[in-house]
């Protein structure tokens, strides 16, 4: 088992696979479920943008978006465990046995086709894994996709195209390994449009960067109150290293990383000169 410089257990070969196969066989066994935890999160503030902005149709970037997942979810009210038993069921257990990729690509087809969309929405997703891209546009969960390291290099102009006219900035575990650099150029990119954004970011990055670099651009960023699990540890040797992270940058595990999970939180950033028009979470009974 590899781990890398936050000490995470090095998971890239999932993204980078034809299909979503690998990411759901393997990050089931961990419990993954921060997608379905932010669903409604992401629903209510998309809603209150529409009202508030008066757009018919939010087109939302999806950060890190891979397969498409949260598009899945969002779009077509599809959950985490329906997902995971359409690609992680035991006829497609790793990719090259069992169904086809173009069979894959036919059902998710027909679901995008035939299901109603459960919300107007237009979904770009932004990664640097082409395959993963690839699947989500083919599959009909993206409407467009960006693969570009915007860490890196800035915009080509038909990528800062492509994210002109963004209404919100969403991630669900990328950022940390994404930085405020990525959220600058986006934002950089609206030609003084100014998206609004929710980030669930792991406890053991600390958000002040980002949120000093947003408010550099003239946003008011709020912490959600509460907790979110992510997934369930890999190994001891994974906790342990997590924890070593954590106690590095001042965040306290106790009664939560050290009992076996990650735990992300809900940053909201919306420009400062505008002000909420309700709580800034759906009410927790009704999840």
């Amino acid at each position: 088992m590899r781990f890398d410089a936050t000490g995470k257990v090095t998971l890239d070969h999932i993204y980078t696979q034809p299909d979503p196969r690998a990411y759901f066989h393997v990050l089931r066994p961990l419990g993954y479920c921060v997608p379905q935890l932010a669903k409604p999160y992401f629903t209510k503030l998309i809603e209150e943008y529409a009202q508030t902005r008066q757009v018919a149709v939010p087109k939302v970037l999806d950060i890190g978006c891979s397969y498409g997942i949260n598009a899945a979810l969002l779009k077509y009210d599809a959950t985490m465990d329906e997902l995971y038993e359409r690609y992680g069921g035991e006829e497609n257990q790793e990719p090259g046995r069992g169904t086809t990729r173009q069979a894959l690509l036919a059902r998710d087809r027909e679901l995008s086709f035939s299901r109603r969309p459960a919300r107007d929405i237009r979904f770009t997703g932004l990664d640097t894994s082409t395959s993963a891209l690839a699947y989500a546009l083919e599959a009909g969960f993206l409407d467009d996709a960006v693969n570009a390291d915007l860490e890196r290099n800035e915009p080509t102009a038909h990528q800062r195209a492509q994210f002109a006219g963004t209404d919100l900035v969403i991630s669900t575990g990328c950022l940390g390994y994404v930085t405020e650099r990525t959220l600058t150029r986006v934002v950089r990119a609206q030609g003084g449009h100014r998206p609004w954004m929710a980030h669930f970011v792991l406890r053991m990055f600390p958000f002040d960067p980002v949120e000093q670099a947003l408010a550099g651009l003239g946003y008011r960023t709020v912490r959600v109150d509460g907790v979110f699990k992510q997934r369930r540890f890999a190994s001891a040797e994974e906790q342990s290293l997590v924890l070593e992270k954590m106690s590095a940058v001042g965040v306290d595990p106790h009664g939560l990383e050290t009992d076996g999970w990650m735990y992300a939180q809900l940053y909201l950033s919306r420009p400062a000169d505008e002000q909420a028009t309700g709580p800034h979470e759906p009410n927790r009974e009704q999840l």
